[in-house]
């Protein structure tokens, strides 16, 4: 038996967790979910939108099912993600972005990997207002930080038959905190002479994934940068609806789609439930569930390639429930 944490989250986060828990569970294999409040939704009764109790089960379980949490903008508390990330150490955020047939994208055979230091950078959250008229934010990089995701990019490369990883920074114009992070990444590649490694500053990343993204396989770099980055990825092949993800520490994973909670569409039944979806197909991976992992993402596939039950974002007009149903049907 294998107890999964299950975090619905907030806006649109229960009914695509709901319909990644629905594929999981078609495939019987005896997985017990842990159900927790976090986000928005946990404020009324525990004070705060990441509360010990959510922590804890995640610590027991050491993985996690996560819904995307509301952050409100410019106010209230701390964004609940990266506090979620700080808590438990989960310092690579691992965000895929793979064309499927069937999606409207000008990139066919798409397939990339952007890892993001998750718990560093200016998102360690230290602002202040030096007056009225002047607000600072100061970006920390470390080197045990740097080391530890680059470090993890090649691995996931190893271990996902990848051929090369590309570190990216802006290490021309941030001296001190970018180029101690590529200094970083040059001394870790050494380590692993069988990925070919290569550099490339992050502004002409951005223009060369536009231009020619087939040149690329893993991407490693900083937070802001890998937040930005992966978005790019994910409109490079058909937008965040397709976009899986997942969060690692030492000994904890919890897996995320890339899309926020977007609260306008709450409880309408019309979103794409494919990027939740196929974050449950990472999970399984993760827990040793290969078979089941493969009969997942084919189903979505499936699905996605025939265009006759997909939601609007994907040219169809299917709600989360009738696409959900029909990839259990194609499992």
């Amino acid at each position: 038996m294998t107890r999964i944490t299950l975090i619905p989250g907030d806006g649109i986060g229960p009914e695509v967790v709901n319909a990644a828990r629905q594929v999981v569970d078609a495939l019987k294999l005896g997985i017990e979910w842990e159900e927790v409040a976090a986000g928005q939704v946990a404020v009324p009764e525990y004070g705060e939108p990441v509360p010990e109790k959510a922590l804890e089960s995640i610590r027991r379980n050491k993985v996690a099912l996560k819904g995307p949490l509301t952050n409100i903008v410019g106010e209230g508390f701390r964004s609940p993600n990266v506090t979620l990330r700080v808590k438990l150490d989960l310092y690579a955020n691992i965000r895929h972005a793979k064309y499927y047939e069937g999606v409207r994208s000008n990139f066919k055979d798409l397939d990339l990997i952007v890892v993001r230091e998750s718990t560093e950078d200016t998102y360690a959250g230290q602002e202040q207002m030096l007056s009225d008229d002047v607000a600072v934010a100061l970006k920390f990089i470390t080197k045990k930080g740097s080391e530890r995701v680059v470090r993890k990019a090649f691995e996931y490369a190893i271990a996902n038959g990848r051929k090369k990883v590309t570190a990216s920074v802006k290490p021309n114009i941030l001296k001190l905190t970018d180029g101690l992070f590529l200094k970083t990444a040059r001394e870790v590649a050494k380590d692993y002479p069988q990925i070919e490694f290569d550099e490339v500053i992050i502004d002409a990343l951005c223009m060369r994934l536009v231009l020619m993204p087939e040149a690329f396989d893993v991407m490693v770099m900083p937070n802001v940068y890998g937040d930005m980055v992966s978005d790019l990825t994910a409109g490079l092949v058909g937008g965040l609806g397709v976009g899986p993800g997942v969060n690692y520490g030492d000994d904890i994973a919890v897996f995320e789609s890339v899309h926020g909670s977007v609260p306008k569409y709450a409880g309408q039944d019309r979103i794409n439930p494919t990027a939740m979806i196929l974050s449950a197909c990472l999970m399984l991976r993760h827990l040793g569930y290969s078979e089941g992992a493969d009969r997942v993402e084919n189903a979505v596939a499936t699905v996605i390639r025939e265009g006759k039950v997909v939601t609007r974002d994907l040219g169809g007009t299917a709600k989360t429930s009738e696409m959900t149903q029909a990839i259990i049907h194609a499992l």
